[in-house]
């Protein structure tokens, strides 16, 4: 029995070997599909560890006070967009003194400028560099650690101390052979003394986390002094028991501080970090469907292709069929051997498909600057669909080929 299946195993590769041009024409039509499945699979993937991670940095246990929702209702053409005012520096001040909920951590910040260029002694960097002002929690509540160093302080902050706290691509750049600690670089003309480096983060979407300086927020006020700078709040809560009622009460307080009647809508926003990840989720989860769907109709078009291939061969070879069976052999021998041939087609449609997937996935990640991981669960799914296709495909025409009648076969030309 072995040497039988053995024998019409290599049956089945000479048949392919023998239309050579057909089987990768037929291998490509399958690859498509599988490559569409992977491929579409193993980006969408690493848009969802992207954005994980990037909301993952801003802390757990969090919510930040912002100018407007993260996510912009939709409004009709006759409805006027309400127009926020910026969470100025009284705002933040106000809060930081009144909002006294227990366990909770107050950080404020805001962006001096994202294109400062950073000296240190000959060597300066690009006008590339992020600059913020930040006080004693902010590294904190954005989820930031440092590598070596130290973090800033409450002494930093309010003495508005000439320190600051830089990123690893700034170390790289600045620092290659040295420590940086202790050294002094120089931003607008000010220096600053190193106190820490960051540890790597990344880039998001063409943001880069690690070409940053964070100073203390006075000391950076003292440069930056754009009119209407727009602040960031964001409170950390050791117990995430006590989230909603912190969340809750900073909320009244921010309203009394805007002056807010009780009627009156909120005229800032607030989003929670784990809020910002489950809306996010939920549009990845919309472009997983839209993937298999698009994977499923290129995989069902490859199906059909590949049966109408395979009955084009049982018809092409029905005059061996003939002979195979006047020389004794049985249907379900027949059947196996076409049966085996659409199999191996398959899976080698199959295989290719999923290295061109994997491919297309790394170069989208690559493109995108988004964090690639190997798709196993696609590619699991990949080879079950490829042999799924391939036993769809192959068990038509291989009950066709066993069925044919040994006389009519011969006589067909």
């Amino acid at each position: 029995m072995f040497s039988l299946a053995k024998e019409n195993i290599r049956i089945a590769f000479d048949s392919i070997k023998s239309q050579l041009l057909r089987t990768i024409l037929t291998v490509l039509i399958i690859a498509i599909g599988i490559m569409a499945l992977v491929g579409i699979l193993s980006g969408v993937s690493a848009l969802e560890n992207t954005i994980s991670s990037n909301f993952s940095s801003m802390g757990s246990n969090t919510f930040n006070f912002q100018r407007y929702e993260f996510t912009a209702q939709r409004q009709s053409s006759r409805e006027r967009q309400k127009i926020n005012p910026v969470i100025d520096y009284r705002d933040v001040k106000d809060f930081e003194e009144k909002y006294n909920f227990p366990m909770t951590k107050v950080a404020v910040s805001f962006y001096g400028t994202s294109a400062a260029e950073v000296k240190y002694e000959n060597k300066k960097t690009d006008p590339e560099v992020a600059v913020l002002g930040a006080n004693e929690f902010f590294i904190e509540n954005s989820g930031l650690e440092i590598e070596f160093g130290r973090s800033l302080n409450v002494f930093d902050v309010d003495n508005s101390n000439a320190v600051c706290v830089i990123g690893s691509d700034l170390q790289t750049a600045l620092f290659p052979d040295e420590n940086p600690i202790g050294k002094t670089i120089s931003i607008r003309g000010a220096k600053f003394k190193v106190v820490g480096v960051l540890k790597e983060k990344g880039s998001t979407f063409g943001n880069n986390q690690d070409l940053r300086v964070i100073m203390p927020i006075q000391k950076a006020r003292s440069i930056f002094t754009n009119p209407n700078i727009n602040y960031s709040l964001s409170v950390k809560v050791d117990d995430s028991d006590l989230l909603e009622a912190a969340q809750d009460n900073a909320i009244l307080t921010f309203r009394n501080i805007r002056g807010l009647n009780p009627v009156e809508k909120n005229d800032f926003g607030i989003e929670r970090s784990d809020d910002l990840l489950n809306q996010a989720t939920q549009n990845i989860d919309a472009l997983y469907i839209a993937a298999w769907i698009i994977s499923i109709i290129t995989i069902f078009g490859s199906t059909i292709a590949l049966m109408n291939i395979m009955l084009v061969s049982v018809s092409e070879r029905t005059r061996e069929i003939g002979v195979r069976k006047a020389l004794g052999a049985k249907s379900k021998t027949i059947a196996f051997q076409f049966f085996m041939e659409t199999i191996i087609i398959g899976q080698f449609g199959g295989i290719l498909g999923i290295i061109l997937g994997i491919l297309i996935g790394m170069g989208v990640a690559k493109g995108f600057e988004l964090e690639f991981s190997t798709p196993w669960v696609a590619m699991l799914w990949a080879t079950t669909i490829a042999f799924i296709v391939a036993v769809v495909s192959g068990l038509y025409p291989a009950t066709k080929a066993a069925k044919l009648d040994p006389i009519e076969s011969l006589r067909y030309e």
